[in-house]
């Protein structure tokens, strides 16, 4: 995209998730069990090794099943109002037998302890922010897979 000296290009993060009151509700009478739930056979299928790639699928997206959050993207606006969604996808990672290694020596067991403590400091509800924050990491405690 060429843009003249004219053309001024705004990055704004876009959340289409739902309200801090209907987060907390959720949380409150669905997310704590269901986000337990989903935690539980993510965690089982991360161990069987077959079905890592349905277990990381679910840690992705464990902070929805807590809480209805969504992932955030970025969209960059134009001064003439056209946007353009940007996406993270293509972030460096580390060679796969590294992580490999590393799952079998370490993340399968590392995931299940960062993923206990993730869910009782959730379980704080003041501290629900953090807990989120952590259950976004857990593909990277797991894999070292960046996200």
């Amino acid at each position: 995209m060429q843009t003249s000296n004219n053309d001024q290009i705004f990055i704004v993060p876009k959340n289409d998730g739902p309200g801090c009151l209907i987060q907390m509700l959720w949380f409150v009478f669905i997310g704590w069990w269901l986000g337990g739930v989903v935690m539980s056979v993510a965690w089982f299928l991360n161990v069987t090794i077959i079905g890592l790639p349905l277990g990381l699928a679910l840690i992705n997206n464990i902070p929805r099943a807590l809480a209805l959050q969504t992932p955030q993207t970025l969209v960059a606006v134009t001064a003439d109002g056209t946007m353009t969604h940007i996406a993270e996808s293509s972030l460096p990672q580390r060679n796969f037998f590294l992580r490999a290694v590393y799952f079998i020596l370490i993340g399968w067991w590392w995931s299940g302890a960062w993923m206990s403590a993730a869910y009782f400091i959730s379980a704080t509800y003041i501290l629900l922010p953090i807990g989120l924050s952590m259950f976004r990491l857990t593909p990277f405690m797991t894999t070292l897979k960046r996200y």
